[in-house]
């Protein structure tokens, strides 16, 4: 349960980084168009190339081993699912007739982008987070089974993992209960993604 607070909080800071770089990466690529669009998309596919562990492992072990660094690392994988789900929703937004009325009467591009389109991508954002949320926890649990995460005496359920491996035959429950606990914990939040799926889905409502 103490480690639990480290490793929602981790969860937390990662969605909400990689969400407010990646959502305004594909804003701007998405209603910019031409050059700006497709250098993003470029860097983003070649992102999307790589296994986002192995990335994140191999920043962490350029800047160092560090919360901080694990979280920025895996912030920065991230972005790529973000990225490419905003600007979708912003090429399917920008050829309705609200957005080419809001152009007619003379709305800046700023209004454009961030009050009459981006609201309307808050459903598909708001399922991608909640699942991002266990994967995050998941990708930091790794790093720290890694040595590559929190280091001791910090708790967290991956470096408590890697600590207690010797130990499995005699005392099985120092291992059981923190996998125990990431387990609950990425399964209730992918629950809530599929059932936000299914909320904002007409199509599944039923």
């Amino acid at each position: 349960m103490h480690g639990a607070r480290l490793s929602l909080l981790v969860g937390g800071l990662v969605v909400i980084l990689s969400l407010i770089m990646g959502v305004s990466l594909g804003l701007f690529a998405g209603y910019i168009g031409g050059l700006v669009d497709i250098a993003i998309i470029r860097i983003v596919d070649i992102m999307l190339a790589l296994p986002s562990l192995l990335l994140a492992l191999v920043l962490v072990v350029v800047f160092g081993p560090s919360i901080v660094n694990a979280s920025l690392a895996l912030a920065f994988v991230a972005l790529p699912h973000y990225v490419g789900l905003t600007r979708a929703a912003v090429l399917l937004e920008i050829s309705r007739e609200y957005v080419t009325a809001s152009q007619v009467i003379g709305a800046s591009a700023l209004r454009q982008i961030f009050i009459n389109i981006l609201p309307n991508c808050f459903a598909t954002l708001i399922v991608q987070a909640s699942l991002g949320f266990s994967n995050a926890i998941l990708d930091m649990t790794a790093l720290g089974f890694l040595g590559m995460g929190p280091q001791p005496p910090t708790p967290e359920w991956g470096t408590m993992l890697s600590d207690v491996l010797q130990f499995t035959q005699s005392a099985w429950w120092v291992v059981t209960f923190p996998s125990l606990a990431i387990l609950l914990t990425v399964l209730a939040f992918n629950l809530m993604g599929d059932g936000l799926r299914d909320a904002f889905d007409p199509k599944l409502k039923q």
